[in-house]
C-alpha cells in the first residue's frame, strides 16, 4: 500500500482533505452532544501563550439565524443553517492585559475557527467560515444582532449543519503555491 493510499484511510485526513464550504444544509438540527463535542473542540484550539482569548456565541435560535441571513448577500446561507458559532474576542482587555497587540487575537481566532469546522467534518456535518471583523459590508449587521459587550470583536461566524451539497474532497499540492526553502 502506498503512502497516500495509508493517509487516505486515516481518519484525521480524509476530515482535513474532506472540509469544504459547505452553503446549504438540510433543514435539521444538530444533536446536542455533537454541539457539545464541537464547544470541546473548539476550546481545545492552540493560543499564543496558551491565552485563550476567544469566546464563543453559539446560535441555533432559528429567528437569529434568519436575522443574520439578511445582513448581506456574503451572509445569506445563514437561512439553510441550524446551527452557527460566533467566535469572538474581547481585543482591547486581550491587549492590556498580556502586551499582545501585534494582532495575535485573529491567528488565536483563526485556530479556534478551524477546529470547529474540522470537528464538524468528522462528526458528519458541513460548515462555511464566514469573516466578520472589518468587513463593512457584514460586521454592523451581525454586532447589532449578537450584541456583544463593548469591546468585544466577532472574528467570524461558523455556519454548519447536514450539508446539502456535496463537493469532492482536497487532493495534491499546488506547484505555482509551493516554495522550499525560500521564495
Amino acid at each position: 500500500m502506498s503512502n497516500r493510499e495509508q493517509n487516505s484511510n486515516n481518519e484525521t485526513i480524509r476530515a482535513i482533505m474532506g472540509r469544504r464550504s459547505i452553503r446549504s444544509f438540510e433543514p435539521r438540527s444538530v444533536e446536542p452532544e455533537k454541539v457539545q463535542i464541537l464547544l470541546e473542540c473548539a476550546f481545545a484550539a492552540p493560543s499564543a501563550m496558551n491565552h485563550q482569548p476567544c469566546h464563543i456565541m453559539c446560535i441555533d435560535s432559528r429567528e437569529l439565524l434568519d436575522s443574520i441571513s439578511a445582513v448581506s448577500e456574503r451572509t445569506r446561507m445563514a437561512k439553510s443553517a441550524p446551527l452557527a458559532f460566533a467566535v469572538c474576542v474581547d481585543v482591547a482587555r486581550y491587549e492590556k492585559v498580556h502586551q499582545l497587540t501585534d494582532g495575535t487575537w485573529m491567528a488565536d481566532s483563526a485556530c479556534m475557527m478551524e477546529n470547529i469546522l474540522l470537528a464538524a467534518r468528522a462528526l458528519g456535518l458541513e460548515g462555511v467560515w464566514l469573516h466578520i471583523v472589518s468587513r463593512p459590508d457584514r460586521e454592523p449587521g451581525v454586532l447589532s444582532l449578537l450584541n456583544p459587550p463593548e469591546g468585544v470583536k466577532v472574528f467570524a461566524l461558523a455556519l454548519m449543519g447536514y450539508g446539502a451539497e456535496t463537493k469532492a474532497p482536497h487532493s495534491g499540492v499546488s506547484a505555482a503555491r509551493l516554495h522550499r526553502n525560500g521564495w
